[in-house]
């Protein structure tokens, strides 16, 4: 097996340098605030992220002195705002250690990065009777992309199954490879289980049977150390709203050889080389796959993002946030009727656990929603629902569940105050 997974997607690291959480909570304003007169408990993290204030200056910096259309004006204001944009772009290779920037493509999230390569990859490389293979624990954004493009192309999808302690079953993986295989596409960290899934060793699996393979990272990127080129992936997929950037950017990477060969996904201005009405040719890459106007202020937002995430630092991130997540689950565990999903390498003397920074569980019969509006009543941000992971459910056998994900801004007194409200909750009930 391959033993890069020990360099990328590496949880739970050696102890690095503890976090100065109060400096890191002061730059964040809306952690000072209040819900329904309580101060406000945010652990709704794996939906989006808060963002800190130097994101929010840099972007208001741009509006207000800098703001022109990019690669397409002479004068000044369109050639800083291109230098800018065109840095972001750097910062974003540095952030997942792509050989070049022409294998990063903005786009305006993970979900529209899986439907570019549903796209594009299937009109390139997929014929009728062809196959991918999928995962039990997807998000719906890297379902439903497929099931749409099998509208264009009658391929197979297969899917991968999990155990009954939330890991994806290797082995039944290993048996869904035939040569009609024409990718794998699969979440790095599940958004409901936290399973760290062991992505450089599927790869490894994968391309031995010359399978490339499409990595979701939208729950890995504000957690883990990123690098594709140790990992070997073809494709990587994140959001900036995760990892405390901005909405609407995200980032799709990709081998060259094999955009190269995959045709544009929207067409429009930027991404054309001539254009005649008998005949268009395309852009180079990436431009040929961002049409149109891109968010270029959006693309120095996530710049801002990954340069404070990175200055912090990864290592130090992941230490707070295993302990975070390790105290939760103990203090959680003591709730009389909790069921918490995942997590089977708790208790806590676990040296190695590959398990993320979300925690999903149910209490005794309350509903979810029920809970989750309860908590929300005491101040405390959690999720509820099937976190956009339906099937996963139906495998679990639940409708849903309350989910509390951290971020490197929380606290242990945040995880008690979580705990608390749950036993004020079950009182009522």
């Amino acid at each position: 097996m391959n033993n890069n997974n020990e360099l990328m997607f590496q949880p739970f690291p050696a102890p690095a340098k503890d976090i100065e959480i109060g400096k890191i909570r002061s730059d964040f304003p809306i952690l000072s605030r209040s819900v329904h007169g309580r101060p406000l408990v945010y652990l709704d993290n794996g939906a989006t992220t808060q963002k800190p204030r130097c994101v929010v200056d840099a972007m208001t910096d741009e509006y207000m002195n800098v703001n022109s259309n990019v690669h397409r004006g002479v004068h000044y204001l369109s050639q800083q705002a291109t230098e800018l944009h065109e840095q972001a772009r750097e910062t974003v290779r540095k952030f997942i250690n792509a050989r070049s920037t022409t294998e990063v493509v903005f786009t305006r999230g993970t979900t529209e990065s899986i439907n570019l390569v549903a796209s594009s990859f299937i009109q390139a490389f997929i014929n009728d009777g062809d196959e991918i293979i999928l995962t039990e624990m997807e998000h719906h954004s890297n379902i439903v992309p497929w099931q749409l493009a099998q509208a264009r192309r009658s391929f197979k999808i297969k899917v991968c199954p999990i155990t009954d302690e939330g890991r994806l079953d290797l082995e039944a993986l290993e048996q869904l490879f035939t040569s009609r295989t024409r990718l794998l596409s699969l979440t790095a960290v599940s958004n409901v289980l936290g399973t760290v899934n062991p992505v450089a060793d599927i790869i490894h699996i994968a391309h031995a049977h010359n399978v490339p393979v499409l990595v979701d990272a939208a729950q890995a990127a504000p957690h883990l150390s990123i690098d594709v080129q140790a990992i070997d992936c073809d494709f990587l997929a994140f959001s900036g709203h995760k990892v405390y950037g901005p909405t609407g950017i995200g980032v799709l990477y990709g081998k060259e050889h094999l955009l190269e060969k995959m045709p544009p996904y929207m067409g429009g201005g930027e991404m054309i080389g001539k254009v005649s009405f008998e005949h268009t040719t395309f852009n180079s890459l990436p431009f040929k796959f961002e049409a149109g106007t891109p968010d270029y202020v959006a693309t120095t937002g996530l710049a801002r993002a990954l340069e404070y995430v990175t200055a912090i630092g990864i290592p130090a991130i992941q230490a707070h946030e295993r302990d975070l997540t390790r105290y939760a689950v103990e203090r959680l565990r003591e709730i009389p009727g909790m069921r918490i999903f995942g997590h089977p390498s708790f208790p806590v003397q676990t040296e190695k656990c590959e398990d993320g920074a979300v925690i999903s569980f149910l209490v005794g019969k309350i509903h979810h929603l029920d809970l989750g509006t309860l908590l929300d009543q005491l101040g405390i941000a959690v999720r509820t629902g099937h976190h956009c992971a339906e099937p996963l459910m139906h495998r679990l056998g639940i409708e849903g569940t309350v989910r509390a994900s951290f971020a490197l801004y929380n606290t242990k007194e945040e995880v008690d105050a979580l705990v608390e409200g749950i036993d004020r909750v079950i009182k009522m009930f």
